[in-house]
C-alpha cells in the first residue's frame, strides 16, 4: 500500500472509532476499574443505552420541521432499545442484579455548555452528542480486549454501531452549520469533554473518569 493510501486509511479508521474529535484518551486506570467492577458497568450500560434512545426521540420533538434528522434519529433510536435489550440478556446470563443508580456528572456537564437560543443550541446539541458516541466507541474497543468472551463480543459488535451515530450527530453539524463554527465548538466543547473523561470521579460510569 503506498503512503498515500496508508494515510487515507488511517484517517478513515480513525473518524470511524471517534479518535479524530476526541482530545484525550481513557486513561488505563478507569479501563482496569471497569473490568474489576463488571455489575456496576454492566448496570450503567444499560441506563446509557436507555438514555440515548430518549435523547433521540427528545431531539425529534424538539426540530420537527428537520425531516431527514427525525427519520435518522428514529432509527437510530430504535437501535439503542436493541442495545439495551441485549444488554438487558447479557446481565440476566451473567447473574448481575439490576439496582438503581445516581448518574454521573459526564452527560449533565457537557449539557451545561449547550447555549440555550437557536439555532446554536441545535449545533451543540449535535456536537455533545458526537461527543458521547464517540467516547463509547472509543471504550466499547478498549473494554473488548480485556472482558469475558460473551461481553467482548458485545462490545466489539457495539463498538462498531457507536461509530456510525456519532458520524450521524457530526455530520448532521456539519451539513446545516459553517464549517469554521461547527470546528470552533467542537474544540471548546470536545476539550471539557476530555477533562470530563480523564478526571478522577466519585464513582464508577460507563462515561466517567477514574474512579477517586
Amino acid at each position: 500500500m503506498s503512503e498515500r493510501r496508508e494515510s487515507v486509511a488511517a484517517a478513515r479508521f480513525a473518524r470511524a472509532t471517534g479518535q479524530t474529535i476526541l482530545k484525550a484518551e481513557t486513561p488505563r486506570a478507569w479501563v482496569e476499574a471497569a473490568v474489576q467492577d463488571l455489575p456496576t458497568l454492566l448496570v450503567d450500560h444499560a441506563n446509557c443505552e436507555k438514555k440515548a434512545a430518549s435523547t433521540a426521540m427528545a431531539l425529534i420533538f424538539a426540530y420537527p420541521e428537520d425531516r431527514s434528522l427525525a427519520v435518522a434519529l428514529s432509527r437510530l433510536a430504535r437501535e439503542e432499545l436493541k442495545h439495551f435489550e441485549q444488554v438487558e440478556r447479557l446481565m440476566k446470563k451473567l447473574d448481575v442484579p439490576y439496582q438503581r443508580m445516581k448518574p454521573g456528572r459526564y452527560a449533565s456537564e457537557l449539557r451545561k455548555l449547550v447555549r440555550t437560543h437557536e439555532p446554536r443550541r441545535k449545533l451543540d446539541l449535535m456536537i455533545v452528542h458526537a461527543l458521547i458516541e464517540a467516547r463509547s466507541c472509543e471504550r466499547f474497543r478498549l473494554l473488548s480486549k480485556h472482558l469475558p468472551a460473551q461481553v467482548k463480543e458485545l462490545y466489539a459488535q457495539l463498538e462498531r454501531s457507536e461509530a456510525r451515530h456519532f458520524e450521524l450527530y457530526l455530520n448532521f453539524a456539519e451539513r446545516e452549520f459553517d464549517a469554521r463554527e461547527v470546528a470552533e465548538r467542537l474544540a471548546i466543547i470536545a476539550a471539557r469533554e476530555a477533562e470530563l473523561a480523564t478526571s478522577s470521579d466519585e464513582d464508577l460510569r460507563f462515561h466517567s473518569g477514574p474512579p477517586a
